[in-house]
């Protein structure tokens, strides 16, 4: 026995929900049905905040009943596989079919890809503000001095700003609990540059300047040692050929490979093999993270597991009836809020105008995203970009009587939007449906 509505919604996050409010805001009568067995939506830009104690955890999370728009049919159920040929989907009470079908699940955390990660997330001196932010205050709390290590995976990530924020957060506190002086700050990443868009780089690069933090870039993160309190790393490039050491115990800091380190710090790494291992005193990280089971073993998933989607319409590459937006989209731009704002217009355009018209509405998405990367208490940098990580402040964020001239300079107003208007926006405009 099978149910039928005109537009199925799988997901009851940010994109889920603004789909189903702006479609029905649009069209009072259309016929939608959303999949979140979830009974709490949590505005999870807040948590790092949370993190590092400027945020209350109670005030990030609603019940899911209050942002559910009225007039849509809430499934409390997990949706275990799809049939897209068949225009059909099913959990284990049954199966749906729809006329279009709008895939919003977001991912999933998935420390399973980094050896000893599962055992150590969230316990001890391991956190994570993507798991569990009141543990990270703990652990900032708690803190004694030594080497506070901050590191990202190599798979993509919500927000890829998030890991460096709550460094540059935790920085600031420990200044205040007054063990900054026997702390040694070192940001461990994948990447080879701070963050990829020009100006926001060159700021976040005085910003670690200023606060003394020793950066080493194309690290892979491959193993988390709980007991022993040691991060291991493979290093995704090839040292400088000659003898170059970039960390090996004795011989380390002798000769450096300035794309490999940035205001080295010695840290008495420890050399297993190809491997690489930083002693911490204290470690926060986002955890490796991945598409939803189902949806990767679905024949909606690219290569990776991700929705495979055009850039512009967000229709599915295969499936016409079929549009993919938010974190399990396989978009090349940052998985953040903000570019859900800008996709879920152009994804109930482009439906409304299929069921209207029969063709597509022309409405198209430049790949905007924006990471507001706090530098501190009472400080903020605001990155805005489109695809090719171009620079691109919103017009419509510009209108905002605190917004500066140019964000990508560190400043208070910033930090106001970010603490008080945006969690405002996210609740009362963007959660109802009003485009912002």
């Amino acid at each position: 026995m099978s149910k039928h509505h005109q537009v199925l919604i799988i997901g009851g996050g940010t994109a889920g929900i603004m789909v189903a409010s702006q479609m029905l805001k649009k069209n009072p009568k259309i016929d939608i049905g959303l999949f979140e067995p979830a009974n709490k939506h949590f505005y999870q830009p807040a948590w790092t905040l949370v993190g590092a104690n400027t945020y209350s955890y109670e005030k990030t999370g609603r019940s899911m009943a209050s942002v559910m728009p009225k007039g849509v049919n809430w499934i409390k159920e997990v949706v275990t596989n799809l049939d897209p040929d068949n225009n059909k989907l099913s959990t284990k009470a049954g199966d749906y079919t729809y006329d279009y079908l709008v895939v919003a699940p977001g991912l999933r955390m998935a420390p399973e890809l980094v050896k000893g990660l599962p055992e150590a997330m969230d316990k001890g001196v391991v956190c994570s503000n993507y798991t569990d932010p009141r543990h990270t205050w703990e652990v900032l709390k708690n803190f004694k001095g030594g080497t506070a290590l901050f590191t990202q995976p190599t798979t993509p990530i919500k927000c890829g700003g998030a890991p460096q924020k709550i460094m540059y957060l935790a920085e600031d506190y420990f200044k205040k609990s007054g063990v900054r002086d026997k702390t040694t700050v070192v940001f461990a990443t994948p990447g080879s540059v701070i963050f990829g868009v020009k100006p926001i780089a060159e700021t976040l690069m005085q910003v670690i300047d200023r606060k003394d933090i020793n950066i080493r870039f194309h690290h892979k993160l491959v193993e988390v040692d709980a007991e022993k309190q040691i991060a291991w790393y493979e290093l995704g490039k090839d040292i400088k050929a000659g003898g170059c050491v970039v960390m090996s115990g004795d011989n380390e800091g002798k000769e450096l490979d300035e794309s490999i380190q940035y205001n080295y710090h010695k840290l008495g790494t420890i050399k297993e093999g190809n491997r690489f291992g930083i002693k911490f005193d204290m470690m926060h990280l986002a955890p490796p993270q991945a598409a939803p089971k189902f949806i990767a073993a679905s024949p909606l998933a690219n290569e990776g597991g991700w929705v495979s989607v055009s850039e512009k319409t967000l229709q599915h590459t295969k499936y016409n009836n079929v549009f993919g937006l938010g974190d399990a989209a396989q978009l090349p731009t940052a998985k953040t809020g903000a570019a859900i704002r800008k996709q879920v217009p152009v994804v109930v355009g482009n439906i409304l105008h299929l069921i209207a018209n029969n063709e597509l509405a022309g409405k198209e998405y430049n790949g905007y995203s924006s990471c507001p990367l706090v530098t501190g208490y009472g400080k903020m940098v605001l990155a805005e970009f489109t695809y090719g990580s171009v620079f691109a402040p919103d017009p419509k964020l510009k209108q905002f009587p605190l917004m500066i001239s140019d964000s990508s300079k560190e400043h208070w107003r910033l930090w106001i939007l970010k603490k008080y208007i945006l969690p405002y926006l996210y609740w009362n405009k963007m959660m109802k449906g009003i485009e912002v």
